[in-house]
């Protein structure tokens, strides 16, 4: 039963936190590339991660353009979520191994957001017009600021635009050394110092 309740617990903090910082994520990532908040699903996104959000801004200012408040809620969400992952599993880690933990999966999740939406406007561009979509709008502005640096350097051949190919590519590339120097501050972190993961 102990056990039962263990992974019911695991599968409801990783849906809920997981489906929580991806909503801010994607919300701090359209203010980056200043997509269109008049749009019905910008619109959604506002709607579920202000109540947290507006509160922080009002301590944290944005500085250089970026929303600091997004930034610092998207890190104590996932050191809530480690944390509590950990407690379920009957680890104990103090705080710098917490953050260890927390920087790779939100660096993940940011590059699979770009891979999967770069997939997404492929796959709609075939069957939705953009005008009309406003997912498909969302989408460009999203993945344009990838895609385009991409075709000066591979225009289109044949009337073939190859960018989607070479920059889903760059990003698992990115994905597969994201996770690795994870694994490698992990370990260092188990030999130099295991006392961040408790007893």
């Amino acid at each position: 039963m102990g056990g039962f309740l263990s992974q019911a617990g695991l599968l409801l903090v990783n849906t809920l936190f997981g489906m929580y910082i991806l909503a801010v994520l994607v919300r701090f990532l359209l203010q980056r590339v200043r997509a269109d908040f008049y749009n019905p699903l910008a619109q959604f996104l506002v709607t579920v991660t202000n109540p947290p959000l507006l509160p922080l801004r009002r301590m944290i200012p944005g500085l250089f353009g970026i929303d600091w408040a997004s930034v610092v809620l998207l890190f104590a969400l996932e050191v809530i979520e480690q944390y509590l992952i950990a407690l379920l599993r009957g680890y104990h880690l103090t705080a710098p191994m917490l953050a260890v933990l927390s920087l790779s999966p939100l660096a993940d999740l940011t590059l699979y957001v770009f891979l999967f939406a770069i997939l997404a406007r492929v796959i709609l561009s075939w069957i939705v017009p953009y005008q009309r979509d406003p997912i498909m709008q969302l989408l460009v502005s999203l993945t344009e600021p990838l895609l385009r640096p991409a075709r000066r350097i591979i225009p289109p051949i044949g009337g073939l635009d190859l960018s989607p190919v070479v920059v889903m590519i760059v990003l698992e590339l990115a994905v597969m050394l994201v996770d690795q120097v994870a694994m490698s501050i992990a370990q260092v972190a188990l030999v130099s110092a295991p006392a961040w993961w408790g007893t």
